[in-house]
């Protein structure tokens, strides 16, 4: 298993590859790449840029998510969590890799909404992330990194082991949120977004005052 772990990436990314070279011919030389609040086209670039930038960004965010856990200060933590981080890091890039075929896909009329499949994407990377949390140790590039929860292992512990419940909770709802009009569903991906940020700041600020005040 955790062989398959580390190979997943490269197979994610390679997959990426093969579907932009695969469309590249039939594309035009404008493809649709941003859609409003309300699901309108209203940005495009050229066909190169459409099958080359995510693929690219893929195989970047896959090599930076190595390198981290090697210039961390905490780096031997990550052995401690070493399957929960590669679990996140390949569900985010899986959730972008189905971006780009949704993209690519729309050119030939293959009914893969955009403004669905990425709120959808959103919603079951907060589950995930939320069942990962409490499993996370310190470190500085991974969870829910604040000055209080750096400062204290303690609050770490406290805030990330309550905050999976919250992430969790936030995704169920990102979830629900799809039944909604696609511009209500954006705003309401941009207050899950907000929740999740505040609800981190908040309670780890919170925890940190209790712990330093016994």
């Amino acid at each position: 298993m955790a062989s398959l772990r580390k190979w997943y990436p490269i197979v994610v990314v390679g997959a990426t590859i093969v579907v932009s070279a695969i469309a590249y011919p039939g594309l035009p030389d404008r493809v649709p790449m941003h859609w409003n609040l309300h699901g309108q086209i209203d940005g495009y670039g050229s066909k190169l840029v459409a099958t080359v930038v995510l693929p690219l960004a893929l195989f970047g965010l896959w090599a930076l998510f190595r390198v981290l856990p090697k210039i961390d200060p905490l780096g031997a933590n990550y052995a401690k969590f070493e399957g929960t981080y590669d679990l996140v890091v390949n569900c985010a890039l899986t959730a972008l890799a189905l971006a780009h075929v949704a993209i690519l896909s729309q050119v030939f009329g293959i009914p893969i909404s955009i403004m669905r499949l990425v709120p959808a994407a959103v919603g079951v990377l907060l589950i995930v992330v939320g069942n990962a949390l409490p499993r996370v140790r310190p470190n500085w590039w991974f969870g829910i990194r604040t000055p209080w929860t750096l400062s204290n292992d303690r609050v770490w512990e406290r805030t990330h082991r309550v905050s999976g419940y919250v992430f969790v909770a936030l995704g169920v709802l990102a979830l629900g949120a799809l039944v909604l009009p696609i511009g209500i569903t954006a705003f309401a991906m941009g207050v899950i977004g907000l929740a999740a940020a505040v609800w981190s700041i908040g309670y780890s600020y919170y925890v940190y005052r209790q712990e330093t005040s016994q």
